[in-house]
């Protein structure tokens, strides 16, 4: 039997693509869900930009067929119409005034009239409100990831002790059987004496278990807490890999381990001609409006946080006795060696020969990400930082987010890499935080 999937606004300021995303049933785009994307259309933001996608789409399908009568949908063998009613259910109890409740009456009277109706949003009340009213619900599911079984980036292998000698010798060893994924790192242990271990990464092309190269290095004067960090760290040095992701809670290190290793490349290998950070303009808690002054003074503020890191790691490596912290990193910002950037203007560029950061990734969508990431140009190496647990934008949750759907998607490519930092070196104060708050 084919379902009817009423669509509430914010699905398609998600994703235009969702119009086709129903199979072979018929998609519903209620007349206020027109008239909100209208009121975007004109942004120039991802919600803009996905209004007048889902326009376009819409008027391409009016070519094929009545949009009031369901017009064809060729690539799936389903339909899309547009309900012009708005009328509340009778004794909903609903306001007339919200648009939000007219686009949830329209899946209520489609019920009503015997249809399968579910009705599809990524507004958590909105859903609430259609299981009040016996309409089924769902979150769109296309761009998301299951958490709960969220790749790590490593994993433990339990060996026999005289195996771990030999790799400990020769700094390599066959691949035992198994699945694995390119760059995966793994903790291997002895069986029989489980303080007997190594560190590790996967070799896919060679087949072979090999060493961490960089073990023991101490890029811009930090070292490795603990094992997930040994691991990050060996991603951010390697050159081969181009793309890392690095998911933890506040005080894993991950912001710190990226910009260390960024200097590093930058300043002193010149590997990379400059080092570029951005992060989402998505501030927590209230907003305190515009703020004055130039664009580069706006940003400023914006990134504090990466000022913080900068200063911290300015301190522990000086690179001119008897400057200031503060002198240095405006002397790299002058000299763009370093430049701060908003990932709005990200958008367009072709980005060579530059090591990217991309800090709190987790409030960005997967079309945003794929965005990011399709600007990267050739000899340029991105990492994506963030903690999915700690997520401003409403739409978004830890298993729709960008950071963890570019995680699970790109696991299997040779040129990525990822780890899951688990334990926080901020503070004891922060450990404690990140665990009871």
């Amino acid at each position: 039997m084919k379902k009817s999937f009423v669509l509430d606004t914010n699905v398609l300021l998600h994703n235009a693509q969702a119009l086709y995303a129903f199979g072979d049933n018929e998609v519903v785009i209620p007349i206020d869900v027109l008239e909100e994307l209208d009121r975007f259309k004109t942004e120039n933001t991802d919600l803009g930009r996905n209004a007048r996608a889902t326009a376009r789409e819409l008027d391409r399908l009016r070519a094929k067929g009545s949009l009031v009568e369901g017009a064809p949908i060729e690539e799936t063998g389903g339909s899309i119409r547009i309900e012009m009613k708005s009328e509340l259910c009778p004794e909903s109890g609903l306001r007339q005034d919200s648009a939000d409740n007219r686009i949830l009456s329209v899946a209520c009277r489609l019920k009503d009239d015997g249809k399968t109706v579910i009705f599809v949003s990524k507004d958590i009340n909105g859903r609430i409100k259609a299981d009040a009213l016996g309409v089924k619900a769902m979150d769109f599911e296309k761009q998301k990831v299951n958490f709960d079984a969220f790749y790590l980036g490593w994993r433990t292998l339990k060996l026999k002790g005289v195996e771990i000698d030999g790799f400990y010798s020769n700094r390599e060893m066959p691949l035992p059987e198994g699945d694995y994924y390119p760059n995966e790192c793994l903790l291997l242990v002895d069986e029989g004496d489980e303080k007997h271990t190594a560190i590790a990464r996967v070799s896919l092309k060679d087949k072979k278990v090999v060493g961490l190269t960089s073990a023991g290095m101490r890029p811009w004067g930090i070292s490795a807490r603990n094992m997930e960090q040994e691991m990050a760290i060996d991603l951010l040095l390697d050159d081969r890999v181009q793309l890392v992701t690095l998911v933890g809670q506040a005080g894993t290190g991950k912001t710190l381990l990226a910009l260390a290793v960024a200097l590093l490349k930058v300043l002193e290998e010149k590997r990379y001609e400059k080092l570029l950070v951005s992060r989402p303009i998505m501030p927590l808690g209230k907003d305190i409006g515009f703020l004055p002054g130039s664009k580069d003074e706006k940003l400023e503020q914006w990134m504090n946080p990466i000022f913080d890191n900068l200063k911290y790691l300015m301190t522990r490596h000086r690179l001119e006795k008897g400057n200031s912290v503060d002198k240095m990193i405006e002397s790299l910002i002058d000299g763009r060696q370093v430049e701060l950037e908003a990932l709005t203007y990200i958008r367009g560029r072709s980005i060579p020969k530059q090591f990217l950061i991309v800090d709190e990734a987790q409030n960005l969508t997967p079309h945003e990400v794929k965005t990011i990431v399709s600007r990267v140009g050739e000899g340029s190496k991105m990492v994506m930082t963030g903690d999915p647990y700690q997520i401003d934008n409403p739409y978004l949750d830890s298993s729709s987010n960008g950071l963890t759907y570019c995680a699970e998607r790109m696991k299997n490519e040779t040129l990525f890499g990822h780890v899951m930092l688990a334990k926080s070196e901020r503070s004891p104060l922060a450990s404690l935080a990140a665990e009871l708050l």
